[in-house]
């Protein structure tokens, strides 16, 4: 019987020996999850707070975007106005330059009436003639010069 209660008391060491050892197993295991667990809270904290950075950043980006949408259409618009109104000038600019090329063929014909007239003094109906035609020539002069004043006044308005 005492063998019987050695034994017993072998087999009770063996299984306070496993049981320690089980226990310590778990809670290395426990030890290590915990740390694991800490590591991950740690992880997931730094991922929440980059996530919280780029979304702001994001919104950010997106109220400057829609900013740059707007000044672009501003700035369309505007350079629309600015190209129609050089259209119009330099469709204004064409018809004076036209005009004033009329004025001065105009001028040279009657440059070329007066040489005429002044060849011809024998009579006072040339000299009449005469004095009409160089006071046309100072109107067209007069004409001209006031074309000659709004073509620059159109183009310093365009700028």
């Amino acid at each position: 019987m005492k063998k019987v209660l050695l034994e017993m008391e072998d087999q009770k060491n063996s299984y306070e020996q496993k049981a320690k050892e089980s226990l310590q197993k778990v809670l290395e295991e426990k030890m290590s999850a915990e740390q694991q667990l800490q590591s991950t809270q740690r992880s997931l904290a730094l991922a929440e707070q980059k996530c919280e950075e780029w979304r702001s950043q994001y919104e950010a980006l997106k109220e400057d975007w829609r900013k740059l949408g707007t000044q672009h259409r501003e700035l369309e618009s505007q350079l629309h106005v600015l190209q129609s109104k050089l259209q119009g000038a330099d469709s204004r600019d064409l018809q004076m330059n036209q005009a004033l090329q009329l004025l001065e063929n105009e001028h040279q014909e009657l440059q070329a009436k007066i040489e005429l007239l002044q060849g011809d003094r024998d009579s006072s109906d040339t000299q009449h003639l005469q004095g009409l035609l160089q006071n046309q020539s100072l109107q067209l002069q007069e004409q001209e010069k006031l074309l000659t004043k709004k073509g620059q006044q159109i183009y310093f308005h365009k700028f």
